[in-house]
């Protein structure tokens, strides 16, 4: 991982990204292609029936993915993701770890698994990244 100077700096630019930040994420950790991001559940993540709204576990992963694909060199957006929600969380945290898996001229792979404080995987995410930077 980095040290406590480059995670600050980090987490200082995707403040930008209000809608995240607003809903209480924040970047844990971040390392090579890689960035592990959290939240702490509250009311206002619940649906209706009183469970977290898909749009949260899609907003975590998808914070973890821009973390993950940008923070070592800006250029990445989002092109496609595919989320699958696969169990509920027995906590009140969720946490997504965006993994690098494969990048070409213009089009990076990352999973990410988000969990529970517990462990428990509850979705899982396949993120295709356009590479401005490599037009």
């Amino acid at each position: 991982m980095t040290d406590k100077e480059t995670l600050e700096k980090v987490r200082q630019f995707f403040n930008g990204d209000h809608f995240a930040c607003d809903a209480g994420m924040v970047i844990d950790e971040i390392g090579d292609h890689y960035a592990k991001c959290s939240l702490d559940i509250t009311e206002r993540h619940q649906n209706a029936m009183g469970g977290v709204m898909g749009g949260v576990y899609f907003t975590l992963a998808d914070l973890a993915f821009a973390v993950a694909s940008n923070w070592q060199e800006p250029g990445v957006v989002g092109l496609n993701c595919d989320i699958s929600f696969i169990g509920t969380p027995k906590d009140k945290k969720l946490v997504a770890e965006a993994k690098f898996v494969k990048e070409s001229k213009h089009i990076s792979t990352y999973n990410v698994e988000v969990t529970d404080g517990l462990g428990n995987t509850v979705a899982i995410v396949q993120c295709l990244g356009f590479n401005t930077k490599n037009r």
